[in-house]
């Protein structure tokens, strides 16, 4: 057990620093990168004998980073992309804008408006979608482009952007 973590704290001191960095890069927040540096190396630990055995150890921790950091920026849209409607500061927000989106997908058939709620605002896979409303992925894809087309056709036709989601024609 001595070995292991002998080569694991190596690991960490040679790589700590590149991780943190990395997951800065990523996010803009420093930290969060701080948080996920950390927590990559917590995986890279728990899978040790599986970052040792790969070709390249650094990539295996470089891409448990980018796995993390995908999830918080993820994590971090749907969190703003839910405020829209919550009560607090109003400053940065195109409020018509919210409005308008709010009126036009209330007009679109449920189906086409439940796959475009989950797969834009809360950044679902067709697979999830599909899973999630107990639908083909074929269904999913369907409703999902035509619910766009209409929910752009119902905004006029242009490209409108809240917060990081756009819906284009």
């Amino acid at each position: 057990m001595l070995m292991r973590d002998d080569a694991f704290r190596a690991y960490f001191e040679r790589h700590h620093a590149s991780l943190s960095r990395l997951a800065y890069l990523m996010t803009g927040e420093p930290a969060a990168a701080d948080d996920l540096a950390a927590d990559a190396l917590t995986e890279v630990w728990r899978h040790w004998e599986r970052v040792q055995a790969a070709d390249d150890p650094i990539a295996y921790g470089h891409g448990i980073l980018m796995n993390l950091a995908r999830q918080w920026v993820r994590r971090r849209a749907r969190e703003r992309l839910l405020s829209f409607g919550a009560p607090g500061r109003a400053e940065n927000r195109d409020v018509p804008a919210i409005v308008d989106v709010r009126s036009a997908l209330r007009k679109l058939p449920h189906r086409r408006r439940a796959c475009v709620v989950l797969r834009y605002a809360f950044d679902l896979s067709e697979r999830e979608v599909a899973a999630t409303l107990g639908i083909s992925v074929g269904a999913v894809k369907s409703a999902t482009s035509r619910g766009a087309k209409q929910l752009a056709d119902l905004l006029g036709g242009s490209v409108t952007r809240i917060d990081g989601w756009e819906v284009t024609r």
